[in-house]
């Protein structure tokens, strides 16, 4: 299926897309972080994901604002989701963040990790972290690495 979303052209593969879903939902479920968050995977495809987490009080910084760190691990679940969702082991190699805009207590942000390459066993990847008001609170960037192996079962045809 070949969809234009805004500027970008995006080619879908159902069952690559089912793949890459079920690859994010099993990660979510062996991740106690995710669990202890509330992080919801709200889509995932090939090379892509979007998640999300409601800020609580605990995880805000001395300035009752959104602690860097959670708005990293947000963005780096994204990451995480995107770039396994080919079936193949990967962990973060690098990544860099920028903070733009702070979150707020009780405000949904959401996460949209997306492939920019892959050669051979490396991967970069963009992730942006937007508040409910669609405001964007951090850019990262990643540079993943496959480590060998698969997330779901060598034997599994989506």
């Amino acid at each position: 299926m070949t969809t234009l979303n805004g500027n970008t052209l995006e080619i879908t593969s159902g069952a690559a897309d089912t793949r890459a879903r079920k690859i994010a939902e099993r990660m979510m479920s062996a991740e106690g972080a995710a669990g202890a968050w509330g992080l919801s995977v709200l889509d995932a495809r090939e090379g892509f994901a979007r998640v999300s987490m409601r800020l609580v009080p605990a995880m805000l910084n001395g300035f009752g604002i959104a602690h860097g760190g959670m708005i990293f691990a947000l963005a780096d679940s994204a990451f995480a989701y995107a770039c396994n969702s080919r079936n193949q082991r990967s962990v973060a190699q690098a990544a860099s963040i920028a903070f733009l805009d702070a979150g707020r207590s009780g405000e949904l942000l959401v996460a949209e990790a997306r492939e920019l390459g892959l050669k051979g066993r490396s991967g970069t990847y963009s992730v942006t972290v937007f508040g409910e008001d669609d405001r964007v609170i951090a850019t990262m960037q990643g540079l993943s690495r496959a480590i060998g192996g698969s997330v779901l079962e060598d034997d599994y045809n989506g």
